[in-house]
């Protein structure tokens, strides 16, 4: 999977690598109503370098892939600014939590379109991405990023540093 990938490519792999498992720690966190600070820090700021550098690949007209990385730049710009501007102020709260879940199953979505085009094995069941296999996995991928952002809207209501420090 590696042979014939430029350094650029590589390092943009890498990037999307661990956005995903960052990502991952951070809808864990999410479900359980913790912030982690630092994971959440490592996830936006690589799946965001992630969506940047996809950009710099070259292109000829629109593709799927530049739709992909439109939206999500545009939802991370929404979870940044509900995270770090807004503080997860009111309605803030659920529109982080959806622009976190979303990125990430934006990133998730294109490690399988990937996988199917890059993977020997999955590339024979659907080398057209057409085929019942692929659409079955971001199938049920889909449904369960969907539940999941349902159940870390409800479940993440973390308690705020204002609301901390009145309290002390």
């Amino acid at each position: 999977m590696l042979s014939g990938m430029t350094p650029f490519t590589l390092f943009h792999v890498a990037l999307s690598l661990v956005g995903i498992v960052a990502g991952l720690v951070v809808v864990k966190g999410l479900l359980q109503s913790q912030r982690l600070p630092g994971w959440t820090a490592a996830f936006l700021s690589t799946t965001l370098a992630t969506t940047v550098t996809g950009f710099l690949f070259p292109f000829h007209g629109f593709t799927p892939a530049l739709g992909v990385g439109v939206v999500s730049a545009a939802v991370l710009a929404l979870t940044l600014i509900a995270l770090y501007e807004r503080h997860l102020a009111g309605s803030w709260r659920w529109i982080y939590v959806v622009g976190a879940v979303v990125s990430l199953y934006l990133n998730v979505f294109v490690l399988i379109v990937q996988s199917f085009t890059k993977v020997p094995a999955l590339h024979v069941l659907a080398p057209t991405q057409q085929e019942p296999p692929f659409a079955i996995v971001q199938g049920v991928v889909l449904l369960l990023f969907v539940a999941l952002g349902v159940l870390a809207v409800r479940r993440f209501r973390p308690t705020s540093q204002r609301a901390q420090a009145a309290t002390a």
